[in-house]
């Protein structure tokens, strides 16, 4: 397996044994692990859902204005940055499952604050303390589950936190809905502060998952990473082969420190060899295309678009929020049974391209409305079926296969900075979005904003079919060997797929 100084095509092989073992079925402890790691995404998705529809309230309320509705609705995601970050060191330092239990308790912490706001200044701090929390979580969840799961069915696993983050959202939108009945001082405090009920009990439960094996290694605790994959593998042998990879991809330079991540930032950003500066634009650049392409947008202001197509009262615009959150959840549902069988670049392709219409066709729809002096039945009609269609192209494809994707590519001594780095430029990139989406749409037109998502998904498109390799099937050691050459990847790709049908 490719060494850490030299990763790269050239000095890659694929071990014909662990090619035997990757049709195996996936096992239920592994499953297990996965979905209670994954638990603590649902608590964005809540927050992002739920924020949609309280807004509506809080402005009222508080009597707040456009410019601080953007700064409430997107400064979580700028948060999250440094949440991330910071939780990409602690990941190396105290490991992947106690990061996950602190996103957790912070979590907890900032839901209580937004739950007790008495004005905006106090409940701005409580978006503070959250998204510090939901950093945490999206950087451990994600890096936790590709670690411990097995190379047949990581692209099911690893896609659970993208699962939980859409339930999320679903479970926001009817938050909003129900608590919508209440006084209005009442209301909106409940939907943003019943989120911290759930992050207590998970905050316990993740402490009886077993640690990430790859972090095991790491701190040279060999016996105990063996127990976890004899676990989550489907035999001992396919076991002992994956930790004896594992620890030769965890090879670290004598003047390092295991474990600590020294020289990490070094090997990332100020020289890193010609295969992670292939990862880095891979992990960006998904992660900008993601965002960019107004997902954010239309789940955060999702009332405000209904409302721009003709729909005027507030519990037709939180029923239709309610549609949203439904189909993002099916789908991404749908997503998890295909990710392992079609594979990653021919489900994103597909998706985006979907994207990219809807996008176009969304623009078309509220441009027509928006110039129209009477209500277009039709044109509402259009809107809402395209923002549906774009929400499910969204989550059967771009949705997960980012996170699932993120934690592949990067090899082990530089993962958790790595996955740290790029939910860092994907919560800026949400808060940007979020921040502007209102100022946007004044200054070019609701129809032209949504042009614009069209134009730049267009481009990722593009992107995607060049430049990024197929990762399913193989593990993450092996995935190593397919970076290098930006587009020339495929020919390590060739040779990897021709070397497993010899053996």
């Amino acid at each position: 397996m490719a060494k850490m100084a030299g990763l790269g095509p050239e000095n890659c092989g694929v071990s014909t044994q662990q090619a035997a073992f990757v049709k195996k079925p996936k096992k239920k402890f592994a499953f297990a692990c996965a979905v209670m790691a994954s638990l603590t995404s649902m608590l964005l998705g809540y927050d992002i859902g739920v924020m949609s529809g309280a807004i509506m309230f809080i402005k009222k309320d508080l009597k707040i204005n456009d410019v601080q509705i953007e700064i409430l609705v997107g400064v979580l995601n700028l948060y999250c940055l440094v949440g991330s970050i910071v939780a990409g060191k602690i990941a190396d330092w105290i490991g992947r499952r106690y990061t996950i239990a602190m996103a957790n308790v912070i979590i907890f912490a900032g839901s209580l604050f937004m739950g007790f706001s008495v004005n905006y200044a106090f409940l701005m701090v409580g978006r503070f303390v959250a998204g510090i929390g939901v950093g945490f979580a999206l950087m451990s969840a994600v890096l936790y589950t590709a670690e411990i799961s097995p190379a047949s069915s990581r692209g099911f696993l690893t896609s659970f936190p993208e699962v939980c983050i859409n339930s999320g959202i679903l479970l926001g939108y009817v938050s909003n809905y129900a608590f919508s009945k209440l006084p209005m001082k009442i209301g909106w405090r409940l939907m943003l502060g019943v989120g911290a009920i759930p992050s207590i009990f998970l905050a316990f439960a993740v402490l009886a998952m077993p640690e990430s094996p790859r972090w095991l290694v790491m701190q040279g605790r060999l016996d105990e990473a063996k127990v976890v994959l004899d676990k989550t593998l489907d035999t001992k042998e396919e076991a002992q082969l994956l930790l004896d990879d594992i620890k030769e991809a965890a090879k670290i330079p004598q003047d390092s420190t295991t474990g600590n991540g020294e020289g990490v930032w070094r090997e990332l950003l100020l020289h890193p060899t010609p295969a992670v500066k292939h990862v880095l634009i891979c992990a960006f650049g998904i992660h900008f295309f993601q965002q960019s392409s107004g997902t954010t947008a239309v789940v955060s202001y999702s009332p405000r678009i209904f409302e721009k197509a003709g729909i005027t009262s507030s519990d037709g615009k939180l029923l239709a929020t309610i549609a949203i959150g439904f189909f993002k959840t099916i789908f991404v549902l749908v997503a998890t049974l295909l990710l392992d069988k079609i594979g990653r670049r021919v489900l994103l392709l597909s998706s985006v391209g979907g994207m990219v219409v809807s996008l176009a066709t969304i623009g078309f729809s509220l441009t027509i409305a928006d110039h129209s002096e009477t209500k277009l039945t039709w044109a509402i009609v259009l809107c809402m079926t395209m923002v549906l269609a774009f929400v499910s192209f969204f989550a059967i494809g771009m949705g997960p296969i980012t996170n699932v994707y993120m934690s592949e590519i990067f090899p082990l001594r530089l993962r958790a900075q790595g996955v740290s780095m790029g939910v860092a430029v994907n919560r800026v990139l949400s808060g940007i979005i979020s921040m502007t989406f209102i100022s946007l749409y004044k200054a070019i037109t609701i129809g032209g904003a949504f042009f614009l998502f069209a134009g730049i998904t267009t481009v990722g498109w593009v992107f995607f079919y060049v430049c990024m390799p197929e990762t399913g099937g193989k593990t993450l050691e092996e995935i190593e060997c397919l970076f290098g050459k930006l587009v020339g990847w495929k020919e390590a790709s060739k040779k990897m797929n021709d070397v497993t049908i010899e053996g």
